[in-house]
Formats: structure tokens, C-alpha cells, sequence
């Protein structure tokens, strides 16, 4: 499963965020930055942050918590 949590420079939700990832510990994921990517910026826009598994393309979109992520991570196994 690899997981992309896509977010912006200087975002207060998306380093909320990151605490719900870490309390939910959440494995290994990457950050994209989609801050000067226009393909990006069109896709995620002022959605972010959103974690995106990314084989079968689902996307948990903010707000979320531990729980919600969770059961995100669950629908995948």
C-alpha cells in the first residue's frame, strides 16, 4: 500500500493533519507539496490535505481523524 498525503506550503489544516496521521499511526507515507505544480494544483486545488492510496486511486479528503483514517486504511486491506 503506498499512501501520498498531498498538501500545500504554510497550511494549518495540512499540519493538522499530520498530527491526525501520527495519532492514527499511520505507516510510511509521502508528502507531495503541490504548491507550484499546476496539474496538481487543478486536481487538489484548496482540497488539501488529502491522503490518497495511490494503487486504487482512493482519496480521503480533510477533515478527517484517527478513526476516519482508519477505516480508510481497513477498506484497503
Amino acid at each position: 500500500m503506498r499512501l501520498i498525503l498531498y498538501q500545500r506550503d504554510d497550511c494549518h489544516l495540512c499540519d493538522l493533519a499530520l498530527d491526525v496521521l501520527a495519532r492514527a499511526r499511520v505507516p510510511d507515507f509521502d508528502s507531495v507539496f503541490i504548491d507550484g505544480h499546476s496539474g496538481l494544483e487543478t486536481r487538489y486545488g484548496e482540497r488539501v490535505p488529502v491522503l490518497r492510496e495511490d494503487e486504487s486511486a482512493r482519496e480521503l479528503n480533510w477533515p478527517f481523524d484517527a478513526e476516519a483514517v482508519h477505516l480508510f486504511l481497513q477498506r484497503e486491506a
